[in-house]
């Protein structure tokens, strides 16, 4: 295969010839690269545990899609509180945003998800298995063999294995671990949407990792786009020292800078760019060539940060400016919406509650009176059996009575019950729609208060006789 050095011209990962340039980043050390390690593992037993841990009698997330509950940390959300997630998407576009300003690509390269599972399960199995870059790149080139074939099965099952896992756990945050490993169980053809998910995302997680690997982030993922629009000079990026590393040269060569030109740098890079041709779309801040670069410089007796964590500013001479224009934009953004967001947590209740005028006639007249019919439901968010009272509010009309008013209505632990309501109001007291609302008290406390407007309708009082029988002339 053609290959060349990498340039600012074309994709670190396109041969001259048009080709896919594998790229097989070699094994580094380093602080940078320990800490990264460290928060893979964190982040990977978060991903793999969390359904395992209890809260309240429910795992500690568990998005249970079929009963529309939404276990979160502790906290139950109804289908009606999914308005919060309008917050947890900004917070999460806001953090990015305000990250990326001050620090670049560093959740790429440490906490995006796709980055752990490539660089730190299925990088770590290839490695295992085929060894570190440069073996790696003589296997690649080296012709067929029984020996070569056998490694590529065990290497490519293990891939399987794998994804196939973390689509299991996936599934699991939506169905619970007792439901899923009983669908496991039995046939595919009992939970054929189940089995279709796992099936679409090992499929889709093994071609990703085994094959497409960091054209995601070079090609699809929209954040690497993003990051020309949300870095200034004073972002603080991984980059090269061109003062004092040029020109180029060996140890011993005089006049040269520090660099020795051995392109350790571009060795462990898991994108295969050079970071000496300054920041690059396909750079994810991951501090590979950082450790690398210290490495060598270490093993010359030449002083470390020759590549580091600076801005472009401070490589030109000048002073990094942490508090700028979108720093503090994004600053605020995102303390508003963390406030924001705090204060509709807290306005959360533990009972959700559904208000809506039966299908059919908007209203009924028999025996003088004039009746309305709702279908009211009451969603239990706490994890164990509630009771509820439903009341008029205290300034209902006098003559508007709700029927089985003094019932109380009880509601399973994390279930719901649906109760049809009916009210009613004398003929002769109706002079047009009657505005109030329907109030909700757990029992015996009478603390938790939800209330829903709704209208009373009846008949136009103009008319006469059984005129109002006719739907066109339905007073709302």
């Amino acid at each position: 295969m053609s290959r060349s050095l990498p340039n600012l011209i074309s994709v670190t990962t396109i041969a001259p010839d048009g080709s896919r340039r594998t790229v097989q980043p070699a094994d580094v050390r380093g602080r940078y690269t320990f800490w990264r390690r460290v928060t893979a593992v964190v982040l990977l037993a978060v991903y793999v545990l969390l359904p395992w841990i209890p809260i309240n009698g429910s795992p500690a997330v568990f998005l249970d899609v079929a009963h529309r509950r939404f276990h979160i940390l502790g906290f139950v959300l109804a289908a009606e509180d999914l308005w919060l997630g309008f917050f947890l998407v900004t917070g999460v576009a806001f953090s990015l945003f305000y990250v990326s300003a001050v620090m670049g690509r560093v959740w790429c390269g440490w906490t995006c998800p796709y980055t752990v599972f490539l660089e730190h399960v299925y990088r770590r199995v290839e490695r295992w298995i085929d060894g570190d870059g440069p073996a790696r790149r003589r296997l690649e080139a080296a012709p067929l063999t029984v020996g070569k074939a056998l490694r590529r099965v065990f290497k490519h099952g293990i891939y399987l294995l794998l994804s196939a896992f973390i689509a299991h756990v996936f599934l699991s945050y939506f169905v619970s671990l007792r439901q899923l490993y009983a669908m496991m169980q039995g046939p595919p053809s009992q939970h054929w949407l189940a089995f279709g998910v796992v099936a679409f995302l090992t499929a889709s997680l093994y071609f990703a990792f085994s094959w497409f690997r960091e054209q995601f982030c070079i090609i699809l993922c929209p954040y690497g786009r993003l990051q020309s629009a949300l870095t200034d000079d004073h972002t603080v990026n991984v980059g090269y020292d061109k003062t004092r590393g040029e020109p180029r040269g060996k140890v011993n060569t005089p006049g040269a800078g520090d660099c020795i030109n051995c392109r350790r740098c571009v060795q462990v890079c898991p994108t295969g760019i050079d970071i000496r041709n300054g920041l690059q779309l396909e750079c994810i801040g991951c501090a590979a060539c950082v450790d690398a670069c210290d490495d060598i410089m270490s093993k010359v007796g030449r002083k470390p940060g020759l590549i580091r964590h600076d801005s472009l500013a401070a490589f030109k001479g000048d002073r990094t400016k942490w508090v700028r224009p979108r720093t503090v934009l994004y600053g605020l953004l995102l303390a508003c919406g963390m406030v924001v967001c705090s204060l509709s947590l807290l306005a959360v209740k533990p009972v959700g509650v559904s208000l809506n005028r039966l299908t059919g006639a908007p209203y009924f007249v028999n025996n003088g009176e004039i009746r309305n019919q709702f279908q009211l439901r009451l969603v239990n968010k706490r994890p164990q059996p509630a009771v509820y009272r439903v009341a008029l509010a205290p300034d209902a009309p006098e003559g508007l009575r709700l029927t089985d008013a003094a019932d109380a209505v009880q509601v399973p632990a994390l279930g719901e019950v649906v109760k049809t309501v009916v009210l009613t109001l004398p003929k002769d007291q109706f002079h047009g729609p009657i505005k109030t609302q329907l109030s909700v008290s757990t029992e015996p406390d009478g603390r938790t208060q939800v209330a829903r407007e709704l209208e009373f309708l009846g008949p136009d009082p103009r008319l006469q006789n059984d005129e109002y029988l006719n739907p066109q002339n339905y007073l709302r």
